[in-house]
């Protein structure tokens, strides 16, 4: 089974005037953190709502300091249930995330024939490519050799 898990982090950020700009150094911030090792985690805006259902902007500032609710949502592959799934996910991101609060407010599972249409595409593409190499097409006499390395080729 595959799942979508989305986890809410609570990010601190300093030195901020307005909710837009702490919301865009929030997500910088976070984005650094999680390169390169977790690039295919999705950074959205968190939602925030007050106890009487109000809408609230996803940033809290005050003095000048910032917490930034941010969505952070990624797919686990090959998970056993969707406990196992928002585990697996809050372990990988709060490795990551050192002394950023973490919640999972979402686990989806997600059909199978949207992971074997992502995968079949991605087979599909390195045949192609494959092939066209056997063919002679991808060969390598057109392409440019460094003086330095002529004689190494020859």
């Amino acid at each position: 089974m595959n799942c979508r898990v989305v986890v809410e982090a609570a990010v601190p950020v300093f030195d901020v005037e307005t909710p837009d700009e702490a919301i865009r150094i929030a997500i910088s911030k976070t984005g650094e953190m999680l390169n390169p090792d977790l690039n295919y985690v999705e950074i959205n805006m968190g939602e925030r709502t007050s106890p009487s259902g109000e809408e609230l902007p996803p940033a809290f500032i005050a003095a000048d300091e910032a917490l930034v609710a941010l969505e952070l949502e990624m797919t686990v592959f090959n998970v056993e249930r969707e406990e196992h799934a928002s585990r697996i996910a809050r372990k990988e991101i709060g490795q990551l995330l050192e002394n950023i609060p973490l919640e999972v407010i979402e686990v989806e599972e997600l059909e199978e024939d949207e992971v074997d249409d992502e995968s079949e595409t991605e087979t599909n593409e390195s045949d192609e490519s494959s092939t066209a190499e056997t063919d002679g097409e991808g060969s390598d006499d057109d392409e440019e050799i460094l003086p330095e390395f002529e004689d190494l080729v020859e």
